[in-house]
């Protein structure tokens, strides 16, 4: 858990089983370190640029292919070498790529969550994916048919600010608060109210 500590772990997921108190609803925190590890970017980005090498020197020189060929070759793993960092390798992705992966990835953790599941459809997930700074969140149909998307997208803007600040962990907590009084408002605690899923915060790494 190398980029979030247990100390901030336990405080969301405290933040989780308070404003679970107050609702039927059930609330479900991941974090992952990436969605994607963007192995193909570099040699994108590198075979590009290689393919446009060799035009000027065939053109304006008398260079032969041979040499063309190896200077192609070189300029190709130089850039791969240059680009494979892991964070050039992210400034590097499209942000519609960068945005699609995170989307992915939070809908897969919606159904491996088991979200899907809870009675009266009233599950919510808070998705971040740390390198993207990038925020999901997907409600199950009971509760998303209540609310307007706008406030959705308002709790989203909000935690990606505090994210972008440096604020992570007070974003999440924030978040949490406000998705559970939404929750509250429109499915209150039942005489009976089973804790359905885990309120601990799940870390991914990949």
């Amino acid at each position: 858990m190398s980029f979030i500590d247990q100390n901030d772990a336990e405080r969301i997921s405290r933040a989780i089983t308070d404003a679970e108190r107050g609702t039927s609803g059930e609330i479900v925190a991941v974090i992952a370190d990436k969605s994607s590890h963007y192995h193909h970017v570099p040699f994108m980005w590198a075979a590009l640029i290689a393919l446009i090498v060799p035009w000027p020197l065939i053109h304006f020189t008398w260079m032969q292919v041979q040499w063309i060929y190896l200077i192609q070759l070189i300029v190709f793993l130089a850039l791969l070498a240059l680009t494979w960092h892991p964070l050039v390798r992210l400034g590097l992705v499209p942000k519609s790529v960068a945005n699609a992966n995170v989307r992915r990835r939070a809908a897969e953790q919606f159904l491996a969550q088991s979200l899907h599941t809870t009675t009266g459809r009233t599950g919510v997930l808070v998705f971040v994916s740390v390198a993207e700074q990038r925020v999901e969140i997907i409600a199950d149909s009971g509760i998303a048919s209540q609310v307007p998307s706008e406030i959705w997208q308002h709790i989203v803007d909000d935690l990606t600010a505090e994210i972008a600040a440096g604020r992570a962990v007070d974003g999440f907590v924030h978040a949490i608060e406000q998705l559970g009084a939404l929750l509250a408002k429109h499915f209150p605690p039942g005489s009976r109210d089973p804790n359905e899923l885990p309120d601990h915060l799940i870390v991914l790494q990949i």
